[in-house]
Parts: C-alpha cells; sequence; structure tokens
C-alpha cells in the first residue's frame, strides 16, 4: 500500500503554484520554470538528476518536496500495441490508464476518480462503486507514467519522438465531479513548460453534468465530449441515470453554450451500440433529429462486453447500417475500432481483475498466517 507522506508533492503544482512554492523557500520564481521542464520534458524522477539545480537546493527540495507520480502495479500490452497500465495511487486504490498507438496519433486515456458514482448500467467501472477523487499529481501522473514507459519527449526536442499526441480524460470517472483537479492537470496538459498539447488535442468526456459543462467554458478550451448513447430520455435514463437530473434538452443546450463559448472547440457525442438496445434504425432517425442543428461529431462505439454484463455487442452490419442513416443526413459520424480486446479493453475490467486477485492473495495469506498461529 502506498505510504502517506508529509511533503509537497510537485507534480500538485502548476505553474503559478510552482512559482509560489519556490518563493516560499526564498528562492527566485524562475526555479519554477527550471523545476517544471525537468519534470515534464525530461521527465526527472529525483532532484539529484537536475544538475542546473545547485546542490544547496537540491538537499532542501530532498526534506520538503517530492515527485510522486501513481506506481504501475500491472502492464498489459495488446497484440494490436494498445498499452492498459493498472496504476496504484495513495491509500493503495487503483486506477486505469489506456495508449492507444494509431498511425498518425497516440492517444492516451485518463481516469479522474477511484471508481465511478454515476452507475451507468453498461460501463464496468460503475460497477465497482466509487471510492475518491484523484489527486491534480494523481492525474497528470497518469500522463507523466506513460511518457516516460513510452519514451516520449518534449516537443522542443524532437516532435517526432512525442509518442503521446493526445490526450482524453474517458477513462474511470467522471471527469466534472472532480472539476478542479481535472482542470488544473489540463492546464499542465497544454502548458509550454507542462506537456504543451494544444487544446485542441485534449478532450473532456462527460455524462453529461450541465453546470459543471457551462462552468468549464469559463475555465478550459479543451474539446468537449458527450457521452449520449440515446436519442431519447426513456432510454437514455436506462442507460446513464444521470438523464433524470439534466434531460437530453438541458444537455444539449449546455453544449450549444458551449459551442458559443468555445467555437473552436469541437464537441463529439459519443454513442455505445449495444446489441438490440439502442442500435435500431429508429434510433438513428431520432438522433438526426436531435443532432442536426448542433455542430458536432457522432462517434459510434461497439460495445466492450465485461463479466456479468446483459448487454452485447452490435453486429458489425448493424453499426454499419447505424452509421449509414446517420451519414445521409449530413452529420459526420465515425465508428471507433475497437482495441485492445485481448487484454480486457471494458474501462475498469482490468482493476477489477487486478484487485480481486489482490484480496484473494490476501484472503490465502491471511488464512496461511491463522492456521500457523492456531497451531
Amino acid at each position: 500500500m502506498t505510504s502517506v507522506s508529509t511533503k509537497t508533492n510537485l507534480l500538485n503544482l502548476a505553474p503559478p503554484q510552482m512559482a509560489q512554492f519556490f518563493v516560499g523557500l526564498g528562492e527566485k520564481r524562475f526555479r519554477a520554470e527550471q523545476m517544471l521542464k525537468w519534470i515534464y520534458h525530461r521527465q526527472a524522477t529525483s532532484f539529484s538528476q537536475m544538475t542546473d539545480v545547485g546542490k544547496d537546493l537540491r538537499t532542501r527540495l530532498e526534506a520538503v518536496a517530492e515527485l510522486r507520480p501513481p506506481t504501475v502495479r500491472h502492464e498489459q500490452i495488446s497484440d494490436d500495441g494498445t498499452i492498459k497500465w493498472v496504476l496504484e495511487v495513495a491509500g493503495g486504490s487503483a486506477i486505469e490508464t489506456v495508449f492507444i498507438p494509431e498511425a498518425n496519433r497516440g492517444t492516451l486515456c485518463v481516469s479522474s476518480q477511484v471508481g465511478c458514482a454515476l452507475n451507468c448500467s453498461f460501463c464496468s467501472t460503475g460497477k465497482q462503486g466509487f471510492n475518491r477523487n484523484l489527486s491534480v499529481a494523481e492525474i497528470i501522473g497518469q500522463v507523466w507514467v506513460a511518457a516516460q514507459r513510452l519514451g516520449s519527449v518534449h516537443r522542443d526536442t524532437c516532435l517526432s519522438q512525442r509518442r503521446i499526441s493526445n490526450v482524453v480524460m474517458m477513462g474511470m470517472g467522471e471527469p466534472l465531479l472532480n472539476f478542479d483537479n481535472v482542470t488544473a492537470a489540463m492546464d499542465l496538459m497544454r502548458d509550454d513548460l507542462g506537456f504543451g498539447l494544444a487544446n485542441r488535442r485534449v478532450t473532456l468526456s462527460t455524462a453529461g453534468l450541465v453546470p459543471a459543462i457551462d462552468a468549464l467554458a469559463e475555465r478550459c478550451d479543451v474539446s468537449l465530449a458527450v457521452s449520449l448513447h440515446a436519442p431519447n430520455d426513456a432510454l437514455r435514463e436506462q442507460l446513464v441515470p444521470l438523464n433524470k437530473k439534466y434531460p437530453i434538452h438541458e444537455l444539449l443546450a449546455a453544449c450549444q453554450r458551449y459551442q458559443a463559448k468555445r467555437p473552436r472547440s469541437s464537441i463529439t457525442f459519443e454513442y455505445t451500440l449495444m446489441k438490440g438496445v439502442n442500435d435500431h434504425p429508429e434510433h438513428a432517425r431520432a438522433l438526426v433529429k436531435l443532432l442536426r442543428k448542433l455542430p458536432s461529431k457522432l462517434n459510434l462505439i461497439p460495445f466492450n462486453p465485461f463479466p456479468g454484463t446483459e448487454y452485447q455487442r452490435s453486429e458489425p452490419a448493424v453499426i454499419e447500417a447505424f452509421k449509414q442513416i446517420v451519414m445521409q443526413s449530413g452529420l459526420i459520424a465515425t465508428v471507433r475500432r475497437t482495441r485492445g480486446d485481448d487484454i480486457d479493453a471494458a474501462c475498469g475490467q482490468l482493476v477489477g481483475q487486478v484487485l480481486d486477485r489482490t484480496r484473494r492473495s490476501r484472503d490465502h495469506q491471511a488464512k496461511l498466517e491463522a492456521r500457523a498461529h492456531a497451531a
């Protein structure tokens, strides 16, 4: 289990907070820029590596600060190159981070919470319940860990070597329920002293927290993805219980406000296709009526089954027919290629399996110790 530290984890600090930290140590503000470059451009793992920082300051930093990203507990690599990590965070909890390589991009899927409280009926993470929000360090630390393990470097070194070109907040949890930490981490993803990603290459996905979408429009210029999954309230309430509080018309109104506030930011609607549930032609036609007045893209996602789920993946022919109905209306629609099927592709599934193995191991060890004590 990860121990609790009293030192300041510098991964928690965005540039303004980093500057304040060094001023508090009696140092000049330029030390913050030095530190950020060492952490995010060179991915230093210790203060001893920071050769342009004086020895006395490095010694002081060792006493009051640390560089503590999540630790890798488990790694799986798919035949298609997809990599899924189970990362341990403070308190011994586990989260997932997934890297998806493609010909012209490398996308990292990042978690925002340990578990999820929204309980969407088709989501493996939702079935595990909610534990807590992740800190800034635990969110940006996922990018840091992946960049280090992938050998990514910052653009001022060699752009062609930057294997992470896009970050999507689509992992475990609802990002907008951890608003402050998620937006602070996205600032570091986009800051030139951080990972230097363009605004459009950072995407936040939400199940539809309307007030938080409005707050995001004021706070962060990033791409927005909305987990829609149904073209009417009755069906969406079965799949996404949050719809009872924020029905579709309120959600789409918030998306229109976001588009007006951030006209250069794109909005993508995610629609997971489940066999016999939401994949009929009438669903496609209703979806067209719903979205045709809102400039957007539709991402059709074949369902990723997980143990215990009642849902099945739609047949390829059904998915293609659904796409054609949408496309013929003039909407832009793509089908997400299924990736990592051989490594527990459904979000949260691998964490569940790793935790189950850990529990079984602990239970077995406890039984052995009890027997030894009884003898």
